[in-house]
């Protein structure tokens, strides 16, 4: 198999249109290019990429207005919605992951690692931090 080279802006591009880990890089690469799935699987369409006025993005990366997160800390579920613009926990607003997680667990947490999310329409969590790769 033949690879490709491309920059960290470019992959970073890639990962953030990955709505699950079942979803390859190649996969979004059909997609935006117009070609049919190989292995039936389902990545919006380039159309439906554009942020949304309700989206959360932070760190480059985009969630969807509506994407669940959810958190565990001393045996109590934390949940939270991205909600125009920023999530949301408990009424409360916040800008990023770490800041919502220190709200929860009132001291230095690497949000990042704290959370798991669910996008609209999915049934999976994952954890956050995949979102960020090298």
């Amino acid at each position: 198999m033949r690879s490709i080279e491309v920059d960290f802006d470019v992959f970073k591009a890639l990962t953030t249109r990955r709505p699950t880990e079942d979803i390859t890089e190649n996969d979004v690469l059909r997609s935006l290019l117009g070609l049919p799935s190989k292995r039936g699987s389902t990545i919006p369409r380039a159309a439906d990429d554009v942020p949304g006025a309700g989206d959360w993005i932070v760190k480059a990366i985009r969630f969807p207005a509506g994407t669940e997160f959810r958190a565990s800390h001393k045996g109590q579920t934390w949940l939270g919605r991205v909600e125009r613009g920023a999530l949301v926990v408990n009424g409360k607003r916040f800008d990023t992951p770490s800041a919502a997680a220190v709200f929860i667990t009132k001291s230095p947490t690497n949000g990042w690692t704290f959370w798991e999310f669910r996008p609209p329409g999915q049934s999976s969590w994952q954890i956050i931090k995949g979102l960020r790769r090298k």
